[in-house]
């Protein structure tokens, strides 16, 4: 497929370009991406050579955290506010769930519409869609190609319920409010790279343009095989022996193509110099089987759904030709939701004093590698567990599942010493993390959460705890709701549809 190619920058002035319009927006998010399965971040078994060449010529968040599932980090990234001002930090949104990101929040396409922006959503929703006033052309998008659930079958593009519904089955793809039923046997993430290249080209440049491209890959699809790609793409991995993890390169593989087109049609539009491109996964891999998937986060500790590092800590970027000093990479702590405060910097916006975002502000920090101005990060705390980043310091509160350890270990991918992640020496003397009492970390000296230095810092322990639980205390409760039958595909010609309308889409 398209491989960028240096060639391609004759259309593109070398020269530092001073911006007199407001810029174009891109963010990208790839969907349950390990934090060690690109080369940026040092992995070396997945060719990811279109990502690689923007991330290496942009700067490299290496200090950027997500919630540790999508539900929760798309709403942080798309409202700047936290998952727990949100009442969104308890689990995912079910299919035949009746709620949705509240009504109240106002997001971030609404922001730039306001500021003569065009909005454009292409991918995967996730926050809500029971009422038609949840989906994304009633939030702020003027148009949106994609799915409104989570995940679905990579080429039949149907997806099932969870749990004890999980027979309940339909198909979910729209192209804004009509079911886009025509395109049944289209790889959805080639399908995806497509509608956001059209988006380009038919782009009027009389005004900016902000494009959301939310990608389903790599997370997986449904059963009875949930990670699914073209046959040529398999067949490029072929020497990877472990079928799951053969299958997830190729899923990535196609990703990173998309990613190339995308870049190719921004160049070739003209449009590739006025345009801020940001990507980030929504949380970490999941790994060795673990939500039937076979991400990497090696050397970090844990994966998706857990608060360790290797749960929370994303795999971003950023890449414009506004960007000072382009080619290294920003150490500074970042959290999901400060995008949108920062893009308002970027386009010269203002936002409302009325509001209580938890995200900051932090194109000082990217453009000039000055100090960030977060010192710290609540993950989110809830159902007794959770954690907390202040400075170095990481308080856990352990264990909201089995995944607790490090992983891949060498079942399926090679694990050579990361160079851009140092794990320190295991103190054997130090008690396990365990259920009984919050654990501490070093996360500068530790990143890969192997000493638990909570009796050392018994004070620093309790203060982080008191901190995180003032927080919790103060959340908005969350908006969870049991699954609601009358969703069900099969009472609605089908399809997953907002349900609960007078009138749902048939």
């Amino acid at each position: 497929m398209f491989l960028f190619l240096l060639s391609s920058l004759v259309f593109v002035k070398e020269a530092a370009t001073t911006l007199t319009a407001k810029p174009n927006i891109v963010i990208v998010v790839a969907d349950d991406l390990g934090y060690t399965d690109v080369g940026f971040n040092g992995g070396d078994q997945i060719p990811t050579p279109n990502i690689d060449w923007l991330a290496k010529r942009g700067v490299i968040l290496s200090n950027y955290y997500t919630a540790k599932i999508c539900t929760p980090s798309r709403g942080s990234l798309l409202t700047g506010r936290h998952q727990m001002q949100l009442g969104l930090q308890r689990s995912v949104i079910l299919p035949s769930a009746p709620y949705g990101l509240g009504l109240n929040e106002t997001l971030l396409p609404q922001y730039l519409k306001k500021y003569g922006y065009s909005t454009h959503m292409v991918g995967k929703w996730h926050l809500g869609y029971y009422k038609l006033d949840y989906t994304p052309t009633r939030r702020g998008f003027d148009t949106h190609f994609g799915v409104w659930n989570g995940k679905s079958d990579y080429f039949s593009h149907y997806d099932t319920d969870w749990g004890v519904h999980s027979n309940e089955s339909g198909l979910d793809l729209w192209d804004n409010l009509r079911v886009a039923s025509e395109y049944n046997g289209s790889y959805i993430t080639q399908l995806y790279g497509q509608k956001a290249v059209e988006i380009i080209k038919n782009h009027n440049q009389s005004n900016p343009f902000f494009l959301y491209l939310a990608h389903q890959a790599v997370h997986n699809g449904i059963s009875p095989q949930p990670l699914k790609a073209p046959q040529e793409y398999l067949d490029k991995f072929s020497f990877i022996t472990h079928d799951g993890r053969r299958r997830y390169a190729a899923m990535l593989s196609v990703l990173d193509d998309t990613i190339g087109n995308l870049t190719s049609a921004l160049i070739s539009s003209g449009m590739y110099e006025n345009t801020l491109l940001i990507f980030t996964t929504d949380n970490g891999g999941p790994v060795d089987g673990f939500s039937m998937n076979y991400a990497s986060n090696w050397p970090l500790r844990g994966c998706k759904e857990t608060y360790w590092e290797g749960g929370v800590r994303g795999a971003a970027f950023l890449h414009g030709k506004m960007l000072k000093n382009p080619g290294r990479t920003s150490h500074q702590l970042m959290h999901i939701s400060d995008w949108l405060p920062t893009l308002m910097t970027v386009i010269g916006e203002k936002l409302p004093t009325d509001i209580d975002y938890y995200g900051v502000d932090q194109w000082a920090a990217i453009q000039y590698d000055v100090a960030s101005p977060r010192k710290e990060i609540i993950h989110s705390y809830d159902l007794s567990t959770g954690a907390i980043r202040h400075g170095d310091y990481k308080l856990v509160i352990c264990c909201d599942n089995n995944m607790n350890g490090w992983y891949p270990e060498q079942k399926y991918v090679p694990t050579n010493q990361n160079p851009y992640i140092s794990c320190g020496e295991r103190n054997s003397s130090l008690p396990a993390c365990t259920k009984d009492k919050p654990c501490l970390f070093d996360i500068q000296s530790d990143p890969c959460e192997y000493n638990n230095i909570a009796s050392l810092k018994p004070q620093l322990s309790k203060w982080l705890l008191e901190k995180l639980e003032t927080f919790a205390d103060a959340a908005q409760p969350p908006r969870n709701k049991p699954s609601d039958p009358a969703a069900f595909p099969r009472f609605h010609n089908g399809h997953w549809t907002n349900w609960l309308d007078k009138n749902p889409i048939y």
